[in-house]
């Protein structure tokens, strides 16, 4: 397969749910204050914002509708709850579990309030776990290797929305990236966040 995405046909959100939840058992207490490559985020709020999204697109994939599936993410800052390190990994377990059901990427479901093909949500979950898996590792320094099947999904789900007049309510501008840059850096690009990103110090 080339650099496309996998809309369309179902994807294995397991290993990179697993590399999301061995990236966040890494961050330590001291870092949750710390700056991210999300503006207005710091750690602990992209790991508040990754159990909300873990939870909806659980959610999302088994149809089971309501008040994780219909709250936009730009509600407020996310909380982050004291037993978060016991609940995102077992979220992100559930959440590939219900995307391996092939029911998931039929008919449609619902995340952050807006109505999607299952086929598209699923490769949503996929772009959100890789962008956001990036956005942690970055912001507490960390190695980061994503799972290639979903980096190549994000990628054609992000290389497709360049011209959406309604992709800045989600994604900030695109910041240009070689053609010849590694896939991940293309795709980090493209999702509106400088690939060269530091955290304070280049930890």
């Amino acid at each position: 397969m080339g650099d496309g995405g996998t809309t369309g046909t179902t994807l294995d959100l397991g290993p990179q749910a697993l590399i999301v939840a061995r990236v966040a058992d890494a961050v330590r207490e001291d870092q949750l204050a710390d700056a991210t490559p999300c503006p207005q985020y710091a750690v602990c709020h992209l790991v508040g914002h990754l159990v909300g999204l873990s939870a909806a697109f659980r959610d999302a994939g088994r149809k089971d509708l309501g008040a994780t599936t219909d709250t936009p993410p730009t509600s407020g800052l996310p909380d982050l709850a004291p037993g978060w390190r016991a609940e995102l990994p077992k979220l992100l377990v559930e959440l590939a579990e219900a995307w391996r059901d092939p029911a998931a990427w039929t008919g449609e479901t619902r995340a952050g309030g807006v109505e999607l093909p299952g086929a598209v949500a699923g490769v949503v979950a996929a772009d959100e776990l890789v962008v956001h898996g990036w956005d942690l590792a970055r912001a507490t320094g960390q190695e980061y290797v994503p799972d290639e099947a979903a980096l190549r999904a994000a990628y054609g789900m992000l290389a497709t929305s360049v011209d959406d007049p309604s992709r800045g309510s989600i994604f900030g501008p695109v910041v240009p990236v070689p053609q010849d840059a590694p896939l991940l850096d293309r795709v980090i690009g493209l999702s509106g966040r400088d690939p060269g990103w530091q955290a304070a110090g280049g930890r």
